[in-house]
């Protein structure tokens, strides 16, 4: 499953990762990845869900924050992230969108 949390503020932001990365930490050198639950713990949906969430909300005015091989896969295929968006810290894939 994908965790899923629409927070709504002058710009929505969407915060979306893999469900079983919630709450973890990874380093790399100085570099630093923390999935905060108080931010990336929402609904828990299927890869078709979040899908449809990522291609209405890339028709908002939203920023997302996507982190984990599934959700970062799921931003490839709805064409809101390239592969040149993605970046690692200590193997997990995450990508920042403004849109």
């Amino acid at each position: 499953m994908i965790s899923t949390n629409i927070i709504k503020t002058y710009r929505d932001v969407v915060a979306i990762c893999d469900s079983e990365l919630l709450g973890k930490r990874f380093e790399e050198g100085e570099l630093q990845l923390e999935i905060k639950e108080s931010f990336f713990n929402g609904e828990k949906l299927s890869e078709i869900e979040v899908f449809e969430i990522m291609k209405k909300m890339s028709r908002e005015d939203a920023t997302f924050n996507i982190i984990g091989e599934r959700s970062v896969n799921m931003a490839l295929k709805a064409q809101i992230i390239s592969k040149e968006g993605i970046k690692k810290i200590h193997g997990i894939p995450f990508a920042l969108v403004l849109m």
